[in-house]
């Protein structure tokens, strides 16, 4: 198993460019960046998923693991930070080439309390793909 690592997630990672081809967030001037949004990949279901090093932030010269997009995302679905992600699909990913992996790892949050909030955000995000989706044979 691989170490865990710290790492910006959040709205933070969604103002970064990442190594996708997404759109994140475009108000970074806005974001407080002394103290971003860090998080152990430890505590996370996703492990080192979609966590990428070396990553430049405003007004540090050292460099930071962060999430991509894709994580960043997933990071908000599991702390229950809905309304941060919302627009995940159409504001935030804007690429339907990564919709079939954000499902497949959102379903890993089914034993998640919060796993109702889950599946009704991502019905509101992807309408009938989500439903169809979280009605296949596993």
């Amino acid at each position: 198993m691989d170490a865990a690592v710290k790492y910006i997630t959040g709205i933070h990672a969604l103002n970064l460019p990442c190594t996708l081809e997404t759109c994140g967030d475009w108000h970074t001037s806005a974001i407080q960046w002394e103290k971003p949004f860090l998080r152990s990949s430890e505590d996370s279901i996703f492990g080192r998923y979609g966590i990428e090093s070396n990553v430049s932030i405003p007004h540090h010269t050292e460099k930071f693991n962060a999430a991509n997009h894709l994580r960043a995302l997933l990071d908000l679905l599991e702390l229950g930070q809905f309304t941060v992600a919302q627009g995940m699909r159409d504001d935030f990913i804007c690429n339907d080439a990564y919709t079939e992996e954000i499902f497949s790892h959102v379903v890993k949050l089914k034993a998640s309390p919060l796993w109702t909030k889950i599946d009704n955000f991502m019905k509101s995000e992807y309408y009938m793909q989500w439903v169809t989706y979280e009605g296949r044979p596993s």
